[in-house]
């Protein structure tokens, strides 16, 4: 498990390129054929990427710094397939996914396991004070919120998948937001949130192509170039926002102590810096 300990504001002007990666970006989470995790310390949140071969099903394990008997013993987790199909079974329920599907994983939750060659399963947790049933968002029966015009270049579709009006959770809250083509930005006015942490994860990305990530506060950011398949922390005083060079997706999640999704302290174009 790679563990991040946060960050304070005033840390940031300090850090150069490879100081700030080290600390927000996640650029390795899938391999073929392993289980990997990166923990934060930012409302503990830990993400995760389950990546099986062929024939091969890979379990959910609790690493060391959790100190847990089973992974969701005080967690809970939401999965979403990046490829497809493949399965996510908890405690013995097979639940099949398709590409940008979410299954929510609630605590209590003793063996979860993920098959399906080819599959990306991407994985967010949170820590839970109750328990959740387990349930399926499907992508295709999800009705989309429609964002953006084409003169600002972000026309966009976002879904919400865990949240108060949908799958019930503890403090996780969850979806999926994808560009339309000649598209480039999201979330765009910026904004920041300063009771809960937010982490992308783009995915659907060329891989010639990179998204130019703003991070930091707003009168003094910071960039890192994210390639696909690649998550970013964010620190509940930081802004999250981005641009490709080409269309792309992205799962947003966040963890603390709000869920309403409208909890949002926005900031204009022209107050960045």
């Amino acid at each position: 498990m790679d563990n991040r300990h946060p960050t304070h504001p005033d840390q940031l002007p300090g850090f150069d390129t490879a100081q700030l990666r080290a600390h927000y970006l996640v650029p390795d989470l899938f391999a073929p054929g392993e289980v990997r995790t990166a923990h934060s310390h930012q409302d503990r949140v830990v993400l995760g990427g389950a990546s099986p071969l062929e024939g091969q099903e890979l379990e959910l394990s609790p690493e060391p710094e959790l100190r847990a008997d089973f992974f969701c013993l005080r967690r809970e987790l939401g999965v979403i397939a990046l490829g497809g199909p493949g399965v996510v079974t908890a405690d013995g329920a097979e639940h099949e996914l398709q590409h940008r599907d979410c299954v929510y994983i609630g605590r209590g939750t003793r063996r979860i396991t993920f098959r399906g060659a080819g599959t990306r399963f991407y994985l967010v947790s949170t820590p839970a004070h109750a328990e959740h049933p387990v349930q399926v968002a499907r992508h295709s029966a999800t009705e989309p919120a429609r964002l953006g015009e084409q003169r600002t270049a972000n026309v966009r579709e976002l879904r919400k998948y865990v949240h108060p009006d949908g799958i019930r959770s503890c403090q996780l809250v969850m979806g999926v937001t994808e560009l339309a083509e000649g598209s480039v930005w999201n979330t765009m006015p910026a904004h920041t949130h300063d009771r809960r942490t937010e982490c992308y994860l783009y995915f659907d990305l060329p891989a010639e192509h990179r998204v130019v990530h703003l991070l930091g506060r707003p009168g003094e950011t910071r960039h890192l170039l994210v390639a696909d398949q690649q998550a970013v922390i964010s620190p509940s005083w930081s802004i999250h926002s981005g641009a490709g060079t080409h269309r792309y997706g992205f799962v947003w999640a966040m963890a603390g102590e709000n869920q309403s999704f409208d909890d949002m302290d926005h900031v204009t174009a022209a107050e960045l810096r």
